[in-house]
Order: structure tokens, then sequence, then C-alpha cells
């Protein structure tokens, strides 16, 4: 008897093709949470996410819209996720930033990867916002919850490749530090400056609760709304003051800051730290910084760490000077349409 031919298994492609088929994309429901926390994990395991994070920065952020999370679920598991937001409630002022858009992060599952879906994930977020008019997306330095200022293109080197193909382009680099803080002890010359400093009539100290009015304003008119905004929920949450080193000028004016703890209350986390220009170049912002280090390694932190500034930056020499080393570089991305 004659045996029928048997059809020729299918190519790689089809394969693909078709088990991709089978992951349905759709915004955030009631239960994907730990789901989609434990898939993190294993897909970018260098930079885990905790529940209690995804919660205070994704869910509780105000500007959160379940259908802005694209999660790709395979069967009962999530395989990948793909995070857009824009502005429901403004920065600062009325600004919604009605063009801007942002993707701070995006993952796919191990198992999951190699069939495409990263690009499907990151396509469906990108046209969610589309959706909204948003004309210009960043990834991923979303304030104020982002998770990291952009992509460590060293450690994703695949994510890297494929936000390039959809369009992304580099803005600018962000360098994030790390100290030693064993042994630290407050140096030599920076105990003479502070000396010379309080001679000539400048006030370092602890602020007191009158002093955070004019503490939010500097911080807010002349460096960064957002860091304002992380010095008053900070304190609002019980972040005690005296994490605080305040300096104020001969004439009474407060002329710069230097604080830790201030983002999701970890104590080696160092900043945010400001300095009026025209006190720069002075000494004052090294006296500051190494009056939070010692204060730091009073309470027993054994290091001193942030995650932004820029490389070449005269804040980064003043950090390097301090004995702050570069420990991962990321790429702040922009993608613009017509």
């Amino acid at each position: 008897m004659k045996t029928q031919p048997q059809p020729p298994p299918p190519s790689p492609t089809t394969a693909d093709r078709t088990t991709v088929s089978r992951v349905e994309v759709r915004g955030f429901r009631v239960g994907d949470g730990p789901r989609l926390v434990e898939a993190w994990r294993h897909s970018a395991p260098g930079d885990p996410i905790s529940p209690d994070r995804f919660r205070s920065l994704v869910l509780l952020d105000a500007n959160f819209d379940p259908q802005g999370l694209r999660v790709a679920v395979e069967g009962d598991r999530v395989v990948g996720a793909a995070y857009a937001v824009r502005r429901l409630t403004p920065m600062t002022g009325t600004d919604l930033e009605p063009e801007q858009g942002w993707i701070p992060f995006f993952f796919v599952a191990p198992a999951a990867r190699g069939r495409g879906l990263g690009r499907r994930l990151l396509t469906d977020a990108l046209d969610w916002l589309d959706g909204h008019g948003r004309t210009r997306v960043d990834f991923s330095s979303y304030t104020p919850h982002y998770f990291l200022p952009g992509l460590d293109a060293e450690a994703y080197p695949r994510a890297a490749g494929l936000l390039a193909s959809l369009g992304f382009r580099t803005l600018y680099e962000a360098a994030a530090m790390d100290r030693a803080l064993v042994g630290y002890r407050l140096p030599e010359h920076v105990g003479r400056r502070l000396g010379e400093l309080t001679e000539r009539g400048c006030r370092f100290g602890t602020p007191s609760d009158d002093d955070l009015v004019e503490l939010l304003a500097l911080a807010g008119n002349h460096f960064n709304p957002d860091w304002a905004r992380a010095i008053r929920e900070c304190l609002a949450a019980g972040t005690p003051q005296d994490r605080i080193v305040v300096v104020r000028n001969p004439a009474g004016r407060l002329a710069g800051w230097a604080m830790h703890g201030a983002y999701e209350s970890v104590d080696e986390r160092f900043g945010p730290f400001g300095v009026l220009e025209e006190a720069r170049g002075t000494g004052l912002g090294e006296v500051l910084l190494h009056l939070v280090l010692e204060r730091m390694r009073a309470r027993g932190a054994h290091s001193a760490w942030f995650l932004w500034t820029g490389e070449r930056s005269p804040a980064a020499h003043l950090y390097r000077k301090a004995g702050f080393a570069t420990t991962r570089v990321f790429r702040v991305l922009r993608r613009e349409t017509a």
C-alpha cells in the first residue's frame, strides 16, 4: 500500500507566528500585579521590582491609566509588559504637557523572546499614546515616578536596538554614581573651608519648619519642580529633617541644600542637591555634600549613591572629587512624530 507523503514541519517563522498569536496584549486588569512583578524579576534580574515599589510608582501614581499599561498574557502567565503614561495632573502649575508621553519601562520574559513580542508591546504602547495626541515620547525619564533615568544599553543591548528601530534617539546621557562610606571622615580641607565660610557669616544646619517654605521655593523655582515635590512628599511621609543640610549666606538668604533619604525612604540614596549659581565656585557646595555624607555615615550607611547627573557636568566633577565613581550610564531617549 502506498503511503501518503507527510506535510513538511512548519518553518520557524510560521511556528513563531502561531505562538505569538496565542499571546494576548491588553490593558492592566485586577490580578495582573503579582504576576507582572514576578515576570519583571525574571526578565530583568539586574533591576528587579518589588510589589510595594510597583504599587507606589505605578498603581498609586496620579497619572496611571490601566489601559496605558499594556500587558502580554499567554494562558495564565504574564510574559511581558510596556507602560505608557501621559499627564492627567500637572507636574507644576497647570501644564499637562499635552504633546508629551513616556514609556518608563518594558520587558519580555526570557521564554517569550525572539518572537517579536517586544516590538508588538512597544508599538501597542506608542499607538495608545498617539491616540491621546502624544507626538513626543521619552524613554524613560518620567517624573515623578521613573524607575531608571533611561536605557542602560550595556545591560540591555537588544532593547537598545529595538528602541532605535522604532525611532528613539539619544537626547543625552545620565551617569549614576556610587561612593563607599566605610571609614569615611570629613576631609581636612573641607573642615577648613567650613570654618572659613562660617567666619564670613554663612550658617549651615538642619532646616527648621519655617525654613522649609524657602527651601521648597528654592528647589522648585531655581532647579526642578520634581525636586520640590520629592522634598515635600518625603517630609510629609515622616522623613526626619536632619536628613537635610541647608546653608544661608551672610545676607541671610537660603543659598543651597543637600540631603539624603528623599526618594522612597532609601537612606543611602543621596540627593537632591543644589546651590544657587551666585554661590558656586566658593566651596559651599562641596561643604554641603560632605556634611551630608558625614551624617549618612553617622547613621551607619555603608555607601552613598544617586541615579542621575551629566557625565561631564560640573556636578559630576564635584562628585568625583568627593570620591564618587560612575557605576552605570543611561541614555535618555526620545521619539518624535510629525
